[in-house]
């Protein structure tokens, strides 16, 4: 037995913030029974909460937050007719499934690729039956964390792809999406997203012997498999395991299944507490692609116990007699499955919720001893939600706790016995739902009087907190969201000020150990990674500026460059892009008309509408050159963004490029060219900035440490305010968001549908630049559109940068529709979009 009441030295685990909901005059938000909860790996969460009208009538919505905004709340009216049992999101973070107790299944997917805009078009049903679990069949794709080899400088060492099979595939090995769910009455029923957009649903009876299901959950095992828990709700009835394999025949969806071993509580199999814990209150598999291991939870009125099993190949004995018929060689000795109980808890107080983690951890060895050495790290642990208000995290294996938080004032001794503490004259206040992020980092409950609560769970859980081990955990986590593409909001909840140059540093220093071709692949990510971080700091606050007009610049200049085409059908092994860049690296000439010389002015030619659309991202080139070679005889002000531009020799190499391409096209139209104020007319201003861009691209254009520019590009530049009107560009906003604000031990108290008024941070500093005026105009900072003080276009927003963006497009040329498509979906940095009003600020 484990004593949950003792937990590890060091564990910690506190509140982050809290959201209530304002009281109404005519409705009021209640809880909904049961109360479901689901957090995507994008970091939204999805929520039931019922709306109560006067008259009594309810209505079953759906709530969805992101946690950076969690105030800036969307209700969707489901139109579930039954209260709704189960959420469920999908692996991109961008479908979300209902699910309510008339057996109606929901798929809700973003409209506009707007995160607080959601559709429901397809959706299943089994009439009267409620659903009791609800899944996603499985697409195939698992990439494991190797927490032994967190040191390796590959990461096709720290992260594997495991081999496994996707429930049910199409044509060529291609993963098909659906869905699958349990009923109360002991159906499985599956549904099939044919790529047409046609539904194909089957029901089938898990068994012959059809029975009452109460709980059930769903697992997935690497052959393709389907995996079902089952129990009645009496945990003197036996948990019932089901095998359920899913193919398509004839244009038609067929189910399968197995019956597979089964398991008795081990409380009941005691006599002396045989009838203390009469109901099984929950079921869960460890993991969606878990199937062996599953965990279960008993309770009576009072309290509760908590199995953890495990479901192994043992040997099967062979009689001395059979053996001398057919003796036994090698491994053919038969074998059958078995459940053994791997841990259990001694009584508890009562479980009121369960939340399981959702990082597929690879370990080479889950013996208990292994699992407590490992138990520090984010992932292994689950986290138990009681009715006195307080929230266990135990390991998911030995079940020997991790940390512990209590949600009133005054925490009761950890060795008090729940039997011995005095009730209440009311319900406490407890979580009826949670569920853990995607990185384990942080957790969300949903408690009986409605409320929402984001908790912080620590990277060094059970272990004393150091710095250096919180370093390396974190720096670990960043690399996997970098790598699968996860949101890494929850990681940025433990970044201290202090941890903002190391763990850059860190992250900058394994990411160029990697291979070129990986490194291509994250190198936006990695950017957008950095400026998340740097927010967090007021010594790196103006670094975002420089990461985000980085991650521009290259957008900027993949685009343009994919618009040239070679003249002739037979295309050489390079493309024009390719060799712009190899000529512009090889001649050094500060002349950009030498420069346009050994290019095929012919790959250039583009249509001139084409041109002209694109004159407001030439204009933010040449802006932006000017700015630069202005602010080079400040070069010392780290406060001043562009500043690491400077020393960059890639990105300034890229700028050359770009202006290189402009001078071309400005012969074809010159109307698309970058438009100066300059103080004389006869004054080539294209030809001044390319010839100081040069010479400050030599200084810093090879590898190691870049050389000083000399005194006259400096004087030079000096002059730059005399013969050119400096332009003052409009950097990205500073953030509203949350993460930035956060203080350890001060939780913020929030109400959903109210802005609130946070402290401040360091990404509100009036740094230079980053300032804007009350009444200034607004802009789009990706078409480079101005849009007035009081905008009357609709516009979205990036929930993590603050990118702003128009809706529609107001040009229709094919060049800047191929630069939108870069955006319809997630913002530069890869955050997700979110309708603004008009009157944003």
């Amino acid at each position: 037995m484990c004593d949950l009441r003792r937990p590890a030295a060091g564990g910690m685990m506190d509140l982050a913030y809290v959201c209530e909901w304002e009281k109404w005059s005519k409705s009021t938000h209640c809880p909904s029974v049961p109360l479901a909860c689901a957090w995507s790996c994008r970091n939204l969460i999805a929520f039931t909460m019922d709306l109560r009208s006067d008259d009594q009538d309810l209505t079953r919505m759906i709530h969805i937050l992101d946690t950076e905004h969690p105030w800036d709340l969307h209700s969707i009216p489901s139109e579930h007719r039954e209260a709704i049992t189960c959420l469920e999101w999908d692996q991109s973070g961008s479908r979300l499934l209902s699910a309510d107790a008339d057996g109606q299944i929901k798929c809700w997917s973003m409209a506009d690729h707007l995160a607080n805009s959601w559709e429901s078009s397809v959706g299943s049903l089994v009439e009267g039956d409620p659903i009791v679990a609800l899944s996603w069949l499985h697409n195939g794709v698992k990439l494991a964390l190797h927490v032994e080899k967190s040191g390796a400088s590959s990461f096709g060492e720290k992260f594997s792809r495991v081999k496994f099979s996707p429930s049910l595939t199409l044509f060529g090995g291609k993963p098909m999406e659906g869905w699958i769910a349990v009923t109360v009455s002991g159906l499985v029923t599956v549904s099939l997203l044919k790529p047409s957009g046609q539904v194909l649903t089957s029901t089938e009876s898990l068994c012959r012997l059809r029975g009452r299901v109460a709980l059930a959950d769903i697992a997935f095992t690497g052959g393709g498999n389907i995996v079902v828990a089952t129990a009645d709700g009496s945990s003197a009835s036996p948990v019932q395991f089901y095998k359920v394999c899913v193919s398509v025949v004839s244009e038609k969806c067929r189910i399968d299944t197995e019956i597979l071993p089964s398991l008795f509580m081990r409380c009941t199999t005691d006599l002396n507490r045989k009838d203390k814990f009469p109901a099984i209150t929950h079921l869960k598999f460890l993991a969606r692609d878990m199937s062996e291991q599953v965990l279960l939870c008993a309770s009576s009125q009072t309290s509760s116990i908590v199995e953890c099993w495990s479901l192994r190949k043992e040997g099967l004995p062979v009689n001395n007699i059979f053996q001398q018929i057919s003796p036994v060689v090698g491994d053919k000795q038969p074998t059958i499955l078995k459940w053994r109980i791997l841990s259990a808890t001694n009584d508890l107080d009562r479980v009121s919720a369960v939340a399981l983690p959702k990082l597929p951890i690879s370990l080479t060895n889950t013996d208990l001893k292994v699992a407590s050495d490992t138990q520090f790290y984010p992932g292994l642990g689950l986290a138990l939600a009681f009715h006195d208000g307080s929230v266990h995290v135990v390991h998911r294996l030995s079940l020997q706790t991790m940390a512990v938080f209590y949600s009133s004032a005054a925490p009761r001794p950890v060795d008090e016995p729940a039997i011995k503490r005095p009730r209440t004259a009311g319900p406490a206040v407890h979580f009826k739902a949670m569920q853990l992020s995607w990185t384990s980092l942080a957790l969300v409950g949903i408690d009986n009087q409605g409320k929402l609560s984001v908790l912080r769970l620590s990277p060094s859980m059970g272990h004393p907190l150091e710095v250096g081990l919180a370093l390396r955990h974190l720096l670990f986590l960043l690399e996997y969201c970098m790598v699968t593409g996860y949101d890494w909001w929850d990681i940025l909840l433990h970044v201290q000020p202090s941890m903002v140059q190391s763990l850059v540093e860190k992250l900058h220093e394994e990411y160029t150990r990697q291979t070129a071709a990986l490194q291509q692949v994250l190198s936006t990510r990695i950017l957008a990674m950095k400026a998340s971080l740097c927010k967090l700091s007021p010594c790196t606050v103006t670094r975002v500026c420089d990461y985000h007009t980085k991650l521009f610049l290259i957008a900027i200049s993949s685009t343009l460059k994919s618009l040239l085409r070679p003249h002739f059908l037979n295309t050489p092994d390079k493309s024009p892009g390719d060799r712009l860049t190899e000529i512009c690296a090889k001649i050094t000439d500060v002349d950009i008309d030498k420069v346009m010389i050994n290019l095929k002015t012919e790959e250039f030619v583009l249509d001139m509408n084409t041109l002209q659309a694109l004159q407001q991202l030439l204009q933010w080139v040449g802006d932006f050159v000017l700015y630069l070679l202005a602010s080079l005889p400040n070069q010392g002000s780290l406060l001043r963004p562009g500043h690491s531009f400077l020393r960059d020799g890639t990105s300034l190499g890229m700028l050359r490029e770009l202006m290189v391409v402009i001078r071309i096209w400005g012969l074809l139209k010159p109307s698309c060219l970058p438009v100066y104020t300059a103080t004389s007319d006869t004054q080539d201003s294209m030809s001044l900035l390319f010839r100081l861009l040069t010479k400050l691209w030599i200084c810093c254009r090879d590898e190691g440490p870049a050389s000083e520019p000399d005194e006259a590009l400096v004087d030079e530049c000096c002059l730059l305010p005399s013969q050119l009107l400096i332009p003052s560009l409009d950097w990205l906003p500073a953030s509203d968001g949350l993460v930035s604000r956060l203080q350890p031990k001060q939780p913020l108290r929030l109400q959903f549908g109210r802005v609130p008024t946070l402290p401040g941070s360091a990404a509100t500093l009036q740094l230079d630049g980053l300032a804007r005026a009350p009444g200034q105009p607004k802009i789009d900072h990706l078409r480079r559109l101005h849009l007035g003080a009081c905008p009357t276009e609709e516009c979205k927003a990036c929930t993590r940068c603050g990118c702003v963006t128009m809706l529609k497009s107001p040009n229709r040329t094919t060049a800047v529709k191929q630069w939108e498509q870069r955006w319809i979906k997630n913002c530069l940095c890869g955050g997700l979009w979110w309708r603004v009003p008009l009157s944003y600020p």
